[in-house]
C-alpha cells in the first residue's frame, strides 16, 4: 500500500521496535498527526480474553474528562413526563414509536447515541437489526438503558465513552483530538485505561493487557508498553 509523503514523514518519528510510555506515546500522535483537519487520537487496546465467552466479556462506558472534542447528537426514546425531561437535559431528538419507520424505512440516522428508558425497550428492541449492526443499541451497561435520562444525555454530552470488544479482542475508543494539549490527552486516556483495567473479568486469565496502540487518524501507529499501565 503506497503511503503518502506525510505519512512517511511520520513514520520516521516512530521507532516500531520500541514500546514507549503514555507521554512519549502522546507526544508522537500529536507530532504525527499533520492532516489537513483535526484528526481523531484513538486508542487500539487488544486484551487476552476470549469474548466469544459470556463471561469474559468487557464492555461498559467511561466519561472522559475533556470529552473527545466531537459534537454528539443524541437520540431518547422515551414517553410520558420522560420526553419533556430528555429535552430539557438537551437530547437532540426525542420519540417513541414514531420513529421507528423513520429509521426502518427511510434511513434516518441523524444521531450517534441512542438512549431509551427501560419501558421503551420493547419498542427499541424492534429496531435491533438496523441499531445493532451500528453498534447504536441502547444498552443497561453503557448506562443507556435508564430512568435517569437527565444523566444520561449531560454524561454523552460531556465526553462518555463507550467501550466494547470487536470480534477479535480488541477495543478500538477515540481518546481526543490531536488539537487537544498533551495533559487533556493523557487524562482521558488515564481515565480510558482505569476504566478497561476496572472492568476485567474475574475469569481470564496470562496478560490482560497484550498490546496497547494510539494513532491519529491519517497517523502512524505508536505502541506503548502494556505492562506500565496495568
Amino acid at each position: 500500500m503506497k503511503r503518502g509523503k506525510k505519512y512517511t514523514d511520520s513514520a520516521k518519528l516512530i521507532d516500531r521496535t520500541v514500546q514507549y510510555d503514555a507521554a512519549e506515546a502522546i507526544s508522537l500522535v500529536k507530532k504525527s498527526a499533520v492532516a489537513k483537519f483535526d484528526e481523531t487520537v484513538e486508542a487500539h487496546i487488544r486484551l487476552g480474553v476470549d469474548g466469544r465467552h459470556a463471561d469474559q466479556q468487557v464492555r461498559g462506558a467511561v466519561v472522559l474528562p475533556h470529552g473527545t472534542g466531537k459534537t454528539v447528537r443524541v437520540l431518547v426514546f422515551a414517553k410520558g413526563d420522560k420526553v419533556a425531561e430528555a429535552e430539557a437535559a438537551g437530547a437532540d431528538f426525542v420519540g417513541g414509536e414514531e420513529l421507528i419507520p423513520r429509521i426502518q424505512n427511510d434511513g434516518w440516522f441523524d444521531f450517534d447515541v441512542v438512549v431509551a428508558t427501560p419501558d421503551m425497550m420493547g419498542v427499541v428492541g424492534r429496531l435491533g437489526r438496523v441499531l445493532g449492526p451500528k453498534g447504536l443499541m441502547p444498552n443497561p451497561k453503557a448506562g443507556t438503558v435508564t430512568m435517569d435520562v437527565t444523566k444520561a444525555v449531560n454524561d454523552i454530552k460531556a465526553g462518555k465513552i463507550e467501550y466494547r470488544l470487536d470480534k477479535t479482542n480488541i477495543i478500538h475508543v477515540p481518546v481526543g483530538k490531536a488539537s487537544f494539549t498533551e495533559e487533556q490527552l493523557a487524562d482521558n486516556f488515564q481515565a480510558l485505561m482505569g476504566a478497561i483495567i476496572k472492568a476485567k473479568p474475574a475469569s481470564a486469565k496470562g496478560q490482560y493487557l497484550r498490546s496497547v496502540t494510539l494513532a491519529s487518524t491519517m497517523g502512524p501507529g505508536v505502541k506503548l508498553n502494556p505492562n506500565k499501565l496495568g
